[in-house]
């Protein structure tokens, strides 16, 4: 078994919240809040342990837990009839009542449909990206809030999403007794505004930041950011900025194209508008995957590359297959980083939902931007994307490439990615 060698701002993080059952591990990206919370786990004591995270994550924390804690681990996603088997027989030693410590891995999208996942007690919850229940209509959110936890740990490096109103459910979990409607007056501003024939009320800003920290603080949450703890590499960010192609102009006012391989884009509502826009901007767009193709023969060193489209996947690997690159992707169907590991100048592709929320990846110290995250959670995926490269163990200088189409979607996309960083960053301040 591995030994845990704690760096100081985690054993404080630790001591500080000795007392306390429930908590929320606020620390930025690479401040090790795997190993806090993990440890924190181990110090409650609970027969049964319950981990809920994404599903990239899986197999990394059932090695974690093996390797530092020698504790039974069941992976509640296995699909094999052993595996199967192994977790019934353990499901049913914990509804009659066993000795042996453990921890069940399951991630979020499948733990909803774990209805017995109900019926326990005696236990404690550890959410791993927290964040990810901040919208409390969510089936995932709704079920973990129904859980009966004796303690519960919330992991997360940007909780708020960039929105302080996304905190409630999570404030909920730490058990603060406030109402939805009382949580909204006391901290979030809104107003009123007509939208065809109904109204509708849109956020505009927060109130009471301080009290708000206070209270979040008296019930087991603790923030830091990385550079209070410790010094990283600068990070350099450059645009690389690229027009708008006609197609693109001419979808915008048209919210129609024909492209010359007969294919139709229809942008016969909003959604089809922003994704065919975005598209457009992206692999569509010849001049930028000439601008791609530049950045990557610039250069010799390892290059992570984040994406968002299949099809975007597609012409950036037939590109690093022209400049003889060796490539590695993490996304939804695949997971192969042998290329990363083993060849100094491999490009990595990986896709936001798939990689921006885990991964080491500090072997680079390049980061392309190909498009940006888009929709739920997209100042999550954007935020943490850029911690991959630029945290413990990283020496050199971190470089960022954006590769935007000027007077476009992307342009207020990334004003608006920046906007929810501000809010997050907020919370963050030393009190």
């Amino acid at each position: 078994m591995k030994t845990l060698n704690f760096m100081p701002h985690q054993s404080d993080v630790l001591e500080k919240t000795k007392q306390l059952n429930r908590v929320a591990y606020f620390l930025d990206m690479g401040l090790g809040k795997t190993f806090v919370g993990s440890e924190k786990m181990k110090n409650l004591g609970s027969r049964v342990n319950l981990l809920i995270c994404q599903k990239s994550k899986i197999d990394d924390w059932v090695q974690h837990f093996t390797d530092y804690y020698g504790m039974a681990v069941f992976d509640l996603t296995a699909s094999t009839k052993e595996a199967k088997r192994k977790n019934e027989a353990i499901l049913l030693n914990i509804k009659h009542g066993t000795n042996i410590p453990c921890v069940l891995v399951i991630n979020y999208e499948l733990a909803f449909r774990r209805s017995y996942l109900l019926d326990m007690s005696n236990f404690t919850l550890m959410l791993d990206e927290s964040s990810l229940i901040s919208n409390e209509n969510a089936k995932r959110s709704r079920f973990v809030l129904k859980m009966h936890p004796d303690n519960v740990i919330l992991l997360s490096g940007t909780p708020t999403a960039g929105k302080y109103e996304k905190l409630w459910s999570q404030c909920k979990l730490l058990g603060w007794e406030i109402s939805k409607k009382a949580f909204w007056n006391s901290y979030v501003e809104t107003k009123w505004i007509d939208v065809g024939c109904f109204r509708q009320e849109i956020v505009t800003g927060y109130k009471n930041v301080n009290h708000l920290k206070k209270q979040l603080s008296k019930h087991g949450a603790i923030f830091m950011k990385t550079e209070e703890v410790m010094t990283l590499p600068e990070q350099v960010v450059q645009n690389i900025t690229l027009k708008p192609t006609k197609e693109y102009r001419q979808f915008r006012k048209n919210s129609y194209l024909m492209l010359k391989d007969g294919t139709e884009l229809v942008g016969d509502n909003t959604l089809t508008k922003i994704l065919y826009s975005r598209q457009l901007c992206g692999h569509y767009h010849k001049d930028k995957l000439q601008a791609f193709s530049d950045l990557v023969q610039s250069t010799e060193d390892r290059l992570i590359v984040f994406y968002n489209f299949t099809a975007e996947l597609e012409q950036l690997k037939r590109i690093a297959d022209e400049l003889e690159r060796p490539h590695s992707e993490v996304n939804g169907q695949k997971r192969d980083l042998s290329s990363y590991d083993d060849c100094e100048n491999s490009v990595t592709f990986i896709q936001y939902q798939a990689g921006a929320m885990g991964g080491n990846y500090q072997k680079a110290n390049k980061v392309i931007y190909f498009s940006l995250p888009l929709g739920k959670g997209s100042c999550d995926l954007w935020e943490q994307s850029k911690k991959r490269i630029h945290r413990i163990g990283q020496s050199r200088t971190c470089f960022y490439y954006y590769l935007l189409v000027r007077d476009s979607i992307e342009e207020w996309n990334l004003a608006a990615l920046k906007e929810g960083r501000d809010y997050t960053n907020d919370l963050f301040d030393n009190r």
